[in-house]
């Protein structure tokens, strides 16, 4: 900690004595200045001890003297008496004592070059305490950089270091680790989206916060009550070296692990499945049996959103990326399905089977399906269910069931009859006519009269199997 005029004035071999500005002698003393100059303010930069005998000064020019130093930023003045002036000026002492500015009388037995050496070896002590910080702190940070603890232990041991808390941001602006646990709170409320390489400081609360950027792959934001030291600043501009060092490593290996999975998915699709599995086992857990395989289509940046995602739980699911497809294999297919919805804009197609080729195609194809249809997700056995409406095309197929029930339409807008509805009722029923009438609550007389009427209406012969099957057909595709 630098020296302060409190400090200096205790030392004893001194003989400095405080005669204003008593409630200011906290201050720092960033130097030591002698001058004799009225208007000093040119060659002063702030912060400093001013040395003086006076010898310009009286009790008329002092006060101004005074303001003019204050307005220097000096941190206090040393008086020397026993030379020019027998004592401090009363009009030094007075303005000085108004605007709060400590005055040191310096007794004739003490050379302003002691003052100058005690504060020069309290400068040097401080700087080389600050050395031998920051020197330890990137000690520590590099042997925990290159350690298991990883990114989420420098960020904990940064935290320490500089006594403040830590968020490390992801290159989308989540909050990847943090550090005391508390600090998560913060890193939902700090915007960091817009953030381009650089540093910048923002206020959040009683806090201030340095937010810097990791060389575009996140950013890390450390916040504190009182600004960071220059030493503190220095720790964690090592932080933010080892950290982007880190992230790119991480990000080299997730692409290299991403072509690894993508590799496996491709031998197990040929049909390689045990040499696919005893390479994956030295990777990750095999997820248990039997497997449900997922395709899951979308955008590449949500594609990737996922892929993050499921990364944690590789083991009872192993995914990888295969053309515009992410591929998901697992005994859990809801688990996945539910980090899909998360992510959003994702439509999933699932399929079982024992062979892997087979269920992957037909993943492949579901997924087409959830595509086409906008659901989240198809099921291949739904989709394969759905015969042979599944390979029209929806909007012919609802213009040749409208122009083909058109007729039939216009006659039960007379409110003639209910000719459509008990056409349906009775195709389902496979022209039952018991089971159909009862099913509408009338009598198979009534219902055979109306499909006699239906058939006149529509100008086709019901009995004929080729009518019945095309007037179903209309019937199941009606909006």
């Amino acid at each position: 900690m630098a020296l302060n005029l409190s400090a200096l004035a205790n030392q004893r071999s001194l003989g400095l004595r405080v005669v204003a500005g008593a409630e200011a002698v906290d201050r720092p003393i960033g130097w030591v200045h002698p001058t004799e100059l009225t208007d000093p303010q040119a060659f002063l930069e702030g912060g400093e001890l001013l040395l003086t005998t006076g010898l310009a000064l009286d009790e008329a020019t002092s006060p101004a003297y005074i303001r003019r130093l204050v307005e220097a930023g000096v941190a206090g003045l040393g008086f020397g008496v026993g030379l020019s002036h027998a004592r401090v000026p009363e009009a030094l002492v007075a303005t000085a004592a108004s605007v709060g500015l400590p005055v040191l009388e310096v007794p004739r037995e003490t050379p302003f070059i002691a003052i100058t050496r005690a504060v020069s070896r309290a400068v040097a002590a401080d700087e080389y305490a600050a050395t031998v910080r920051v020197g330890k702190a990137q000690q520590e940070l590099t042997r925990t950089a290159v350690g298991r603890a990883g990114a989420g232990g420098v960020v904990r041991r940064l935290a320490r270091l500089v006594d403040a808390w830590v968020v490390l941001f992801d290159s989308a602006g989540r909050v990847s680790e943090a550090a005391p646990t508390a600090a998560r709170a913060y890193g939902e409320i700090l915007d960091v989206a817009g953030l381009r390489a650089g540093t910048r400081v923002v206020p959040l609360g009683e806090d201030e916060v340095v937010l810097q950027t990791l060389h575009t792959r996140g950013t890390l934001a450390v916040g504190r009550r009182e600004p960071l030291d220059a030493p503190g600043r220095h720790i964690v501009n090592t932080a933010v070296s080892l950290l982007s060092l880190a992230l790119e490593q991480d990000r080299a290996q997730h692409a290299a692990l991403s072509r690894l999975r993508t590799g496996l998915l491709e031998l197990l699709a040929a049909g390689q499945e045990d040499l696919a599995l005893d390479v994956l086992s030295t990777v990750q857990e095999v997820p248990p049996r039997p497997w449900t395989v997922l395709a899951l289509s979308g955008p590449k940046a949500q594609r990737a959103t996922l892929y993050d995602r499921l990364e944690p739980w590789a083991g009872p699911v192993f995914f990888a990326h295969r053309e515009h497809l992410l591929i998901a294999v697992t005994d859990d297919a809801d688990r996945v399905g539910t980090a899909a919805r998360g992510v959003g804009g994702i439509h999933a197609g699932v399929a079982e089977a024992a062979d892997f080729a087979t269920a992957l195609r037909q993943a492949g194809e579901a997924a087409a399906a959830a595509r086409a249809t906008d659901v989240p997700l198809v099921r291949y056995a739904d989709h394969a269910g759905r015969g042979l409406l599944s390979l029209l095309e929806p909007e012919a197929a609802q213009a040749f069931s409208a122009q083909l029930l058109a007729p039939l339409r216009t006659f039960d807008a007379t409110g003639r009859g209910e000719l459509e509805t008990s056409l349906r009722c009775w195709l389902d029923h496979h022209g039952h006519w018991d089971l159909a009438a009862a099913k509408l609550g009338v009598h198979r007389h009534t219902l055979r009269n109306r499909m006699t009427k239906a058939g006149a209406v529509l100008g086709r012969d019901l009995d004929s199997p080729g009518v019945r099957a095309e007037l179903w057909l209309a019937l199941q595709v009606r909006p």
